[in-house]
């Protein structure tokens, strides 16, 4: 039986990719720097129960071929999106499907990933 299952991106940087999340509430729970390099090439982020591994891409990335979409829960989906803009980052307009009546926006990640942000 199966416990947990944890996406790994392949991102351009993985510094980068970091800073970009931790603006979203995660923090770093582990990293591996090669031999002879001065930044990590992968990295493990959590955000409570959100857990995300990111690995340094062997190909450069096409923001345009991202076929992931990541779904980001939070309790109060206006101020979290208020919170994102206050740091920096380009959200979506809040919109209202028939599956999330609170709302939902959207991020993208430097690499292209999306991330719809919406309510628990």
């Amino acid at each position: 039986m199966h416990h947990s299952l944890v996406p790994m991106a392949h991102v351009k940087s993985v510094p980068r990719s970091v800073e970009f999340y931790e603006k979203l509430g995660f923090t770093v729970r582990n990293t591996f720097v090669p031999d002879g390099r001065s930044e990590p090439s992968w990295a493990w982020i959590q955000a409570g129960g959100a857990h995300l591994m990111l690995t340094r891409a062997d190909e450069p990335i096409d923001a345009e071929q991202q076929a992931g979409l990541f779904y980001l829960y939070c309790g109060d989906v206006p101020a979290f999106r208020s919170v994102l803009q206050e740091r920096g980052i380009a959200v979506g307009e809040i919109e209202y499907p028939f599956y999330a009546p609170r709302g939902e926006f959207r991020v993208a990640d430097p690499d292209g990933f999306v991330l719809l942000v919406t309510h628990t």
